[in-house]
């Protein structure tokens, strides 16, 4: 995923944003869970792919699938590491704005934070919405990859993880914005965030 170099580099003092923080309900540990699986699930495509390559090389004998298993893994891989790249503060965003707010308006910054997770929690929700049909309309038909005779991966499943993350991002985005919220009415009235 894409991310800033600044917030990598130098990120944000604590309480000056709502990025990294514990999220209610320690939600947050559900989102790294989430990450974890992706992570494994890369080691296992790895895996997977060297064992291809290996049977090509040494053996003239390509594991059957790997393509077609790589295509899907990576949407699924994406999906599930999602939430955990937003709670992190590595979605791209305009670092330079927010932290250049951050120092001269802080009650500003932390509006303009709870704006930009409202509009994403809104997006996501559009997506996951728009993601329930295919879902089941892949099941109903049986879809899948590969060829019959040789190999085929049916799709659902991986339809399945992108609505899993796709309703954790949402999830996160509105539990940031909420957090958000609370920093700008602390900031109104005086208090530290």
């Amino acid at each position: 995923m894409a991310h800033s170099v600044t917030s990598e580099t130098h990120p944000p003092a604590a309480g000056t944003d709502s990025y990294r923080q514990p999220l209610p309900w320690k939600f947050h540990r559900v989102v790294q869970a989430l990450n974890a699986l992706g992570t494994l699930w890369i080691v296992l495509l790895m895996l997977l792919i060297n064992t291809d390559v290996l049977g090509r090389n040494l053996l003239n004998a390509p594991v059957r699938g790997v393509t077609e298993l790589v295509s899907l893994s990576i949407v699924g891989i994406v999906f599930l590491q999602l939430a955990d790249t937003l709670h992190s503060g590595r979605i791209t965003r305009a670092d330079v704005l927010l932290q250049g707010l951050e120092r001269s308006h802080p009650q500003g910054a932390a509006l303009l934070h709870a704006v930009f997770h409202g509009v994403g929690a809104t997006l996501m929700a559009t997506i996951l919405w728009a993601a329930w049909e295919p879902l089941w309309e892949s099941i109903r038909i049986r879809e899948y990859v590969g060829a019959i005779g040789d190999f085929t991966a049916p799709v659902w499943p991986v339809r399945l993880v992108m609505l899993i993350g796709l309703a954790a991002t949402l999830a996160t985005f509105v539990l940031l914005a909420w957090a958000d919220l609370k920093r700008f009415a602390a900031l109104r009235r005086g208090g530290k965030a």
